[in-house]
């Protein structure tokens, strides 16, 4: 997804300039239209359903519910400011609107690697002792 946006910005960078308003080529527009497709193929199977899986595994038993509302409602509401401030970025940041998103993907991509625990194999009513032990999270999370 990273490559995918910083290519997209390149391309675009480099075909209309740096004030955005020259022509792109056929050959790069498919390009372009070729790379936010392997960009949405990538979020398909990555980021896109970790937004539902994540809360489902992470969350002990008895604020799960709670966890997994806020969760969807913060997703809803992230969903619809991007949607409303992208063509607004885009005409301002021209290209420099994909690099912006390819900084974020960094920027969530070492955030999981830091602060998200591995939940593999461990059953739902013990994910109290997985943030028990976690190096950041256990200031937060007192021992039951």
């Amino acid at each position: 997804m990273f490559l995918c946006q910083v290519g997209v910005a390149i391309v675009l960078g480099v075909t209309t300039g740096v004030s955005g308003t020259g022509h792109i080529s056929r050959d790069h527009a498919i390009l372009v239209l070729v790379l936010m497709c392997l960009y949405a193929a990538g979020f398909g199977w990555s980021w896109g359903p970790l937004s539902w899986l994540i809360p489902s595994e992470i969350f002990p038993m008895k604020i799960r519910p709670t966890g997994q509302s806020i969760s969807v409602a913060v997703n809803f509401a992230a969903t619809f400011v991007l949607s409303q401030t992208f063509l607004t970025m885009l005409c301002h940041f021209k290209f420099g609107t994909f690099l912006f998103y390819a900084g974020w993907i960094l920027v969530m991509t070492i955030f999981v690697l830091l602060f998200l625990p591995e939940t593999k194999g461990i059953p739902l009513d013990k994910m109290h002792v997985v943030w028990e032990r976690h190096w950041f999270w256990r200031r937060f999370v007192k021992e039951q």
